[in-house]
């Protein structure tokens, strides 16, 4: 069994074919997927696959690269569906330095409102990390955000930093890149973390796994980023799969 805790089924590239798609995932063996919205079309699809679907739950949040568009009302908004009972977790959240249509600082003040939210209602936090490591780590710290903990979601920074994450309450999800020939950081991160501090997690559409690099990625392929852990680990597959859904369902409270 295994549990994908970052999808976008909720994304364009799967309108055509949803259904197959989820029905290749079960034929897999994965057995829960989180579906993450970050803006009002995402939330809304993602709200409404997990009323159709007893094996999906929901992220709910707002994605720094969108953080200029968010509203007091939209905040509220995310605030009323974490009351949701398929709701497990806020976000993605979080900094994203390469793209520049929001302003730095603003990205900041979005993250900041978010954290103290999930702080408020009890949820963990899904957290998105492109090129702002540092500014990342230190608001973590300074909104006490280890209270709730959650998610460095598709972790692509150094061992070093994946275990002062691990400190503040966190799990250090991989993704594809972790099956990268050249992927060095993300391999490292798979060696040196305790299992019982790692999710698996594919993003699709995105960041698909080889042999599928640069295709469009699907829940099925989860597995891969699976098998490739338990080889640098030394371990099953059996044993990845097992322990990441416990840590899974335990972080999102799922019986």
């Amino acid at each position: 069994m295994f549990f994908d805790t970052h999808v976008h089924l909720n994304a364009e590239q799967f309108e055509d074919d949803l259904q197959e798609v989820i029905d290749r995932a079960v034929e897999e063996g994965v057995t829960n997927m989180v579906v993450v919205g970050f803006d009002r079309p995402t939330i809304k699809k993602a709200m409404e696959l997990v009323e159709k679907y007893d094996f999906l739950y929901a992220s709910v949040g707002w994605h720094p690269v969108d953080a200029i568009d968010m509203t007091d009302e939209d905040l509220l908004w995310i605030e009323k569906l974490s009351a949701h009972p398929k709701v497990v977790a806020l976000g993605e959240m979080g900094l994203d330095y390469h793209w520049d249509k929001s302003p730095k600082e603003i990205q900041k003040e979005v993250f900041r409102k978010q954290i103290r939210l999930a702080k408020k209602v009890g949820l963990p936090i899904v957290i998105h990390n492109r090129e702002a490591t540092a500014d990342i780590v230190a608001i973590l710290k300074e909104e006490e955000a280890a209270e709730v903990g959650g998610i460095m979601h598709c972790f692509s920074g150094s061992a070093e930093t994946a275990q002062e994450c691990v400190e503040m309450n966190f799990l250090i999800s991989l993704g594809g890149p972790v099956t990268f020939k050249n992927a060095k950081k993300p391999k490292e991160v798979a060696e040196v973390i305790p299992l019982e501090k790692l999710l698996i997690e594919t993003d699709c559409p995105f960041l698909a796994p080889h042999p599928y690099r640069g295709k469009r990625n699907e829940p099925s392929y989860v597995t891969l980023v699976a098998q490739e852990i338990a080889e640098i680990k030394e371990i099953s597959v059996h044993e990845v799969a097992k322990a990441t859904t416990d840590n899974a369902k335990k972080l999102f409270g799922i019986n």
